[in-house]
């Protein structure tokens, strides 16, 4: 898969939670959140200010985040559910 994003965003693989409880409680597809925590797979040059400087991003490729439940628009690349964002909808970086 060839995909860049362009200026500040960035493209995430969504990490899926867990299906099963502490419990050992199932938990079908329809009662499941959406994920908000995803890997960074690819991200944009970064964002350009206003006086013309490309300010970097502040995260990388590999890095884990936590971002806004209905934030991005999701895509299918290679038949893998994605998401692309802009790095102002990230709420921080997984330690």
């Amino acid at each position: 898969m060839k995909f860049k994003p362009l200026h500040d965003r960035l493209l995430l693989k969504p990490i899926t939670a867990e299906t099963k409880t502490k419990s050992g409680i199932i938990i079908p597809d329809t009662a499941q959140e959406k994920p908000q925590q995803g890997e960074v797979v690819a991200v944009g040059k970064g964002k350009r200010l206003e006086d013309g400087r490309l300010e970097p991003l502040g995260v990388k490729v590999g890095d884990k985040v936590i971002y806004g439940k209905w934030s991005g628009t999701e895509v299918k690349l290679d038949g893998v559910d994605m998401v692309i964002l802009k790095e102002e909808d990230l709420f921080g970086v997984l330690g």
